[in-house]
């Protein structure tokens, strides 16, 4: 006996791993701690980031890959919607849910008059 003997198959090993997976899957789904999200309208989709563009033409640091999303302006605010799949189109919101606004709103402080004070507003009289 030079060699120790394998208690257990590979095959017997993996069958026992995926049985462990199937019996907790169904038992939590069981007891109810899988949430599953009805309301598929308010799913998050992704995570966006933003990159502040400079005056001076700074490079902008971001993969040379194109995404398979474009944005669109639907009724006044930013869209996003799928090259792949005509049929998905989602609203792009900031951190507090407001929508954030496209079209004929545009404001642009430039540099000259970013460090001004703003005026103080007029009392009644």
């Amino acid at each position: 006996m030079s060699q120790p003997e394998a208690r257990y198959s590979i095959r017997t090993l993996i069958i026992a791993v995926v049985a462990t997976i199937v019996v907790t899957v169904i038992t939590l789904e069981v007891n109810g701690r899988l949430l599953h999200n009805e309301n598929k309208e308010d799913a998050e989709l992704g995570t966006f980031t933003a990159i502040h563009l400079s005056p001076d033409g700074e490079d902008v640091r971001m993969s040379p890959k194109s995404s398979e999303l474009h944005a669109v302006c639907e009724q006044g605010y930013l869209a996003i919607a799928s090259d792949v799949d005509a049929a998905f189109r989602a609203i792009l919101l900031d951190y507090k849910s407001r929508g954030v606004r496209c079209g004929d709103i545009h404001t642009y402080v430039s540099p000259a008059t970013s460090n001004a004070q703003p005026a103080a507003p007029e009392s009644p009289q």
